[in-house]
């Protein structure tokens, strides 16, 4: 085989990703909304046991 490469450098290999944690994925803003859904329902619920009955 021919040479072609014409001492271009060699492509380096792709970088291992580390493993994302908790924190990475509690900054994605669907999650975080999602959440925030949640917590305000549980709220509102609390509320209305305790002062409404």
């Amino acid at each position: 085989m021919f040479d072609t490469s014409h001492g271009d450098p060699p492509v380096p290999a792709p970088a291992v990703e580390e493993p994302r944690g908790c924190l990475f994925a509690l900054s994605q803003p669907p999650l975080m909304i999602f959440l925030a859904v949640i917590g305000i329902l549980l709220l509102l619920a609390a509320v209305h046991d305790l002062f409404l009955l």
